[in-house]
């Protein structure tokens, strides 16, 4: 029988994904911290080249959101798989999403399909703290009731929505399966 890693080995391994994540976005040229010199716990403006650069901003809510997510996804998928095991699947998928999303083609792909026109890429701090959100996400539906899960991921998708015109939702439906009437509701018409 194989003896999975303990507590702190799978904590060691969730840090170094992290870590190793950090790297090479540093390696493909991706800023470290927002060219503007300074860290920001929150950046409330989207249209902004700050944006996607600090601790948090309005698509802190859509990592949050994977988080819930793949704890869902992966509850149903691999029930008898202990938490941290699962957490590190997630972590990977979130890790290689932070590496696809800072790619020139993606970064293309949303200044084309939608109104991120000002969009350069995240800043690694700022993709850090995304793969950080997940966790969050995560834990709190580990820990939550269903429907509270639900609740909470339905009010973020809404509330986001209606503050900034974009959400989880719209941003995974535009880099898909662009279309003019949304891009034209982000825009203000």
């Amino acid at each position: 029988m194989t003896r999975l890693p303990s507590r702190g080995a799978w904590i060691a391994i969730l840090l170094g994904l992290v870590a190793a994540t950090a790297v090479i976005l540093l390696w493909m040229g991706r800023v470290p911290i927002c060219n503007c010199g300074t860290i920001k716990l929150w950046h409330g403006q989207v249209i902004s080249s700050e944006n996607s650069q600090h601790l948090s901003d309005w698509y802190t809510p859509s990592h949050i959101i994977h988080g819930a997510l793949f704890y869902g996804a992966l509850h149903l998928l691999l029930p008898r798989l202990g938490l941290l095991p699962r957490l590190a699947i997630a972590t990977i998928v979130e890790c290689a999403w932070e590496i696809a999303e800072n790619t020139t083609t993606v970064i293309q792909r949303y200044r084309e399909a939608t109104i991120a026109l000002d969009y350069f890429g995240d800043s690694v701090i700022n993709s850090v703290s995304d793969i950080l959100a997940m966790w969050l996400g995560f834990w709190l539906a580990s820990r939550l009731p269903v429907w509270l899960t639900v609740a909470l991921v339905v009010i973020a998708e809404i509330g986001v929505a209606w503050v900034i015109r974009d959400n989880l939702t719209l941003n995974v439906l535009m880099l898909v399966w662009p279309l003019e009437s949304v891009k034209a509701w982000q825009g203000g018409g």
